[in-house]
């Protein structure tokens, strides 16, 4: 073999690979995918497109699953070269515009599984943008490894199985929680910063204007010929270096009607406990509901408190009074976006000990969280 037949080989290879591993990945959590993209969209001023972001982020990852598979087979490679070719231009383009502005730190190129910085994502796409570009150039000379119908077939197994994957983990969780309320988690310590982190190192910039010009210098550089000639605009802090000291979980506040914060002593009281997590009331009778309703009289029965969460609480509140269980239940606002993170699914069921998530249930699941809540013991 000849060494340009090993070099194709081996681009396809780590082409079709990492295209497959990273709609994998992204696969795992397609909400997270729409959200990131929903950020790009805010950035960019591109909110009408909101409402389409989880359709965006299903097909873009059935793409890379299917595109990847095509390429390690070499099928149709005059498409898909050209496909990838304009993917790959795209994706250097987001990964670029995050580096390069600052105004997104992550691509969710990997999903939260394996989290990458803006830079090295955007590395991590020239090097593809590279191999694709070869692979583009030498397409003709790619024969495929099956015939038509065999790569076709595979091809349509590879979309089913993408779909149905990603159906399945959008009604009952990721099957590989990456999240930081994942089970076995304390909320409490997840919301510190974590011991040796790198605070952001930042210079005071102090904005003077002199003959009409604006000079900006730091605050113990002021110029040699510094005198009233310079007129005060503003001061502001320089970022000189990022640092990582950020809290694994943000905005987590637990907020009574009356405004009150209960993070703290809610967190804080030992003994089990259930939060249901309900972004948004959208239905007011839910399949889910006659589920729960056993899940909570068990609860009731061991004296362990009931908590539902949510970014609705004026409609929550009102659906509680409808079920008649205002006096069982307590409803407490929560940051729409926590709640995004903290449940995939609306609504979303934990199972939580002081501070720490020992288990969690999406809507379809509820029946499951009951031989959970019988084991637990009786409560004073």
């Amino acid at each position: 073999m000849s060494f340009m037949k090993i070099l194709i080989s081996v681009c396809r290879f780590l082409v079709g690979v990492l295209f497959i591993f990273s709609g994998l990945v992204k696969a795992n959590d397609p909400l997270g995918l729409s959200y990131k993209m929903q950020e790009f969209f805010e950035v960019w001023n591109f909110h009408w497109l909101d409402h389409f972001t989880l359709a965006f982020s299903i097909l873009m990852i059935v793409f890379e699953i299917v595109a990847g598979v095509a390429i390690l087979l070499g099928w149709r490679m005059r498409l898909f070269s050209w496909l990838l070719l304009l993917l790959i231009i795209f994706f250097t383009f987001l990964t670029g515009y995050a580096y390069l502005s600052g105004k997104v730190r992550e691509c969710g190129c990997f999903g939260d599984c394996i989290p990458l910085t803006a830079g090295q994502s955007f590395t991590k796409d020239l090097v593809l943008l590279l191999l694709i570009a070869f692979l583009f150039m030498v397409r003709d000379s790619i024969r495929p490894l099956l015939p038509q119908t065999g790569s076709a077939a595979v091809l349509a197994l590879a979309t089913v199985v993408s779909f149905a994957f990603q159906w399945y983990v959008l009604i009952h969780l990721p099957a590989v929680d990456c999240l930081p309320y994942r089970a076995g988690n304390n909320i409490p310590e997840k919301m510190k910063i974590p011991p040796g982190a790198i605070p952001d190192s930042t210079v005071i910039t102090m904005v003077y204007e002199k003959n009409g010009r604006k000079i900006e210098f730091g605050a113990s550089q002021f110029p040699a010929d510094f005198d009233d000639s310079y007129h005060f605009v503003s001061r502001y802090d320089k970022l000189v270096r990022k640092g990582n000291a950020e809290a694994a979980i943000k905005d987590f506040n637990l907020i009574t009607g009356a405004g009150t914060d209960t993070t703290q002593a809610v967190l804080e009281t030992k003994g089990f406990k259930l939060f249901l997590f309900e972004k948004e009331v959208l239905d007011e009778h839910p399949d889910w509901n006659k589920a729960f309703s056993v899940v909570m009289t068990m609860a009731k029965s061991k004296h362990i408190p009931v908590f539902f969460v949510t970014g609705d609480y004026d409609r929550l509140s009102a659906w509680v009074e409808q079920q008649g269980i205002a006096a069982e239940v307590t409803v407490l606002k929560c940051d729409a976006t926590a709640i995004k993170t903290a449940a995939r699914a609306n609504p979303t069921l934990f199972l939580i000990k002081g501070g720490t998530i020992l288990n969690k249930w999406s809507y379809a699941d509820f029946d499951r969280a009951l031989p959970a809540v019988n084991e637990l013991p009786e409560q004073q």
